[in-house]
């Protein structure tokens, strides 16, 4: 958090605390809103009937190419709105950080409507080069509506981020996903149970959601923004207004910045919009499945373990959003050594929270599957698969926002583009040898380049402590495997009387599997002391409560 008018009253944070504590916002936040993400599935796909996958596959090729637009709309804008806030602000630069804010936001409203015009206009031909064919073209037209706000609202988050104020953040997402996911239910429900049942136009009202959603997480950054407007005020009172920039340059400066932002951001997005124009025109060359078949599977391998594994993805996006501002500060200030120690605590807290996730799916990834869709041996494969792809995807979004809050942007775009071409290179093999396997595969090779490239260059700029990072994380990978083998003995006894197949049954095998798995793990590293090194000394509170020695 910034320093405070009345810093008596505040606690002084290092900078590990303050990334503890804006990761535990951005981790809760992300978290609830994934799990609100997943969670509605349920529902919403027994009410979609005979027509789930299909409903799932449109809603996921219509979101996949939403997110592109996203992107481009903001043109990377809220990390680069951080990294610029926490750079003047480190310098006491208050007023400059605010000009810069109110700025970019009038900009972002007119980028906004350019786009949005641009995705409603271009509908027809993107959902014929996706495979969705016409059904996908009202929900193309519907998430435009999103393009039109989104961007003004990621320029409030990223100067909330900038500031190191990530409860703001965290809260507009949270309210955000209730929003979408109360009108997504409430339309599905009246479409395909008091109504025609028309199955494209269900779909339709849930991609409209994430503009319902939108509105009303905009009202909650507002509001904070308001309430915390005194404090913003006598900060850029105070400003040391040593440094001049006109809002002409200020504007070219964050552009500047946002530019690697959008390409490197957009990673995941890209690969997955590679499998979404690859694989049904892949598929074509050498199999006989039908439109709807391909869908259905399209919908197997990207959009049903999507809802899943971006649970577990989304934990690496609450580190990397936390962790920007303070690498940031520490380059600009030269204090090499806390950025040596942010790194490698940055990596640390990844493998201590993405680990047992990871790995804690894989385990109960049968009554996931059964619990969220249905049984499904070919579905549950999969969703195992790509649990592993997500490991990478994590660190590819944790290890490019390090690099390039360390102002090596030209890098982190080198090596985004040499894992890009490797997945193209190995994409049509892959699918061809694998079928619905293949694009997962495809992702995992090219992103492990671009994570093996990235991380060596962190390292060579950084010069963070390579051997404690890699003894701890082996350390925490032992731990989790312990943890593993405890979860999948209690999974395999509550196997002997309950069926993995039936829903409810599915749900209660996860309830007990995780909170057992989960209990041993956090005995463990308490005992171990582990957790008091990556999260902070107030995690011995919990251990003299629990009576751990």
């Amino acid at each position: 958090m910034i320093n405070q008018p009345n810093p008596a009253d505040q606690p002084i944070l290092t900078n590990q605390e303050k990334m503890v504590k804006g990761s535990a916002w951005m981790t809760a936040s992300n978290i609830i809103s994934r799990l609100l993400g997943a969670v509605y599935i349920i529902p919403w796909y027994a009410w979609m009937g005979e027509h789930a996958n299909e409903a799932n596959s449109l809603s996921s090729m219509g979101y996949t190419v939403y997110a592109l637009f996203l992107l481009i709309s903001t043109a990377g804008i809220p990390a680069a709105i951080a990294k610029q806030t926490s750079y003047y602000n480190s310098l006491n630069e208050y007023k400059i950080s605010r000009q810069l804010f109110f700025k970019a936001l009038q900009l972002m409203a007119i980028l906004g409507a350019i786009f949005a015009i641009v995705m409603y206009l271009a509908s027809p031909l993107l959902a014929k080069w996706s495979g969705g064919g016409e059904e996908l073209i009202p929900t193309m037209r519907s998430l435009s509506l999103a393009v039109l706000i989104f961007p003004c609202m990621s320029v409030v988050r990223g100067y909330f981020q900038g500031n190191q104020d990530m409860m703001p953040y965290a809260l507009s997402q949270i309210v955000e996903q209730v929003a979408r996911v109360f009108y997504m239910l409430l339309t599905a429900f009246i479409i395909m149970k008091m109504l025609d049942g028309n199955y494209v136009s269900a779909v339709t009202q849930s991609t409209l959601a994430a503009f319902i959603g939108m509105l009303a997480s905009l009202v909650v950054l507002f509001y904070y923004f308001h309430k915390q407007k005194p404090m913003f005020d006598y900060l850029a009172a105070h400003s040391a207004n040593e440094h001049q920039a006109s809002t002409r340059d200020l504007l070219i400066e964050t552009l500047k910045e946002a530019l690697p932002f959008i390409i490197v951001g957009s990673g995941v997005t890209v690969f997955k919009l590679v499998d979404q124009f690859t694989f049904s025109n892949f598929m074509n060359t050498f199999t006989a499945y039908s439109g709807s078949q391909l869908r259905t599977l399209f919908a197997i391998f990207n959009a049903n373990p999507d809802k899943l594994t971006m649970v577990v993805i989304a934990l690496a996006t609450s580190i990397s959003a936390t962790g920007l501002p303070l690498i940031t500060e520490a380059i600009t200030l030269k204090k090499y050594r806390d950025l040596s120690k942010l790194i490698s605590n940055n990596l640390q807290l990844f493998m201590f929270v993405m680990l047992p996730a990871t790995f804690g799916m894989i385990v109960l990834a049968k009554p996931l599957y059964t619990m969220f869709y249905a049984p499904d041996d070919l579905g549950v494969s999969v969703l195992i698969q790509a649990c592993f792809a997500g490991l990478f995807m994590g660190l590819y979004m944790l290890s490019s926002t390090m690099l390039m809050g360390m102002y090596e942007n030209k890098a982190a775009i080198k090596y985004f583009g040499l894992g890009l071409a490797l997945k193209l290179i190995v994409q049509y093999p892959s699918v061809r040898l694998f079928e619905v396997y293949g694009p997962l595969i495809a992702t995992m090779i090219g992103f492990t380049l671009s994570c093996v490239l990235i991380m060596r260059k962190i390292k060579k700029v950084s010069h963070f402590n390579f051997g404690l990072t890699l003894r701890r994380g082996l350390l925490i990978f032992l731990i989790t495997l312990v943890m593993m083998i405890g979860a999948i003995i209690m999974r395999q006894f509550l196997y002997l009387f309950l069926d993995p197949t039936r829903k409810f049954q599915s749900f209660v095998i996860i309830m007990i599997v995780a909170t057992f798995g989960g209990a041993i793990y956090g005995y463990i590293t308490l005992k171990l002391r582990l957790a008091d090194k990556l999260i902070g000394a107030r995690v011995s509170k919990i251990r003299h409560k629990l009576k751990i020695k």
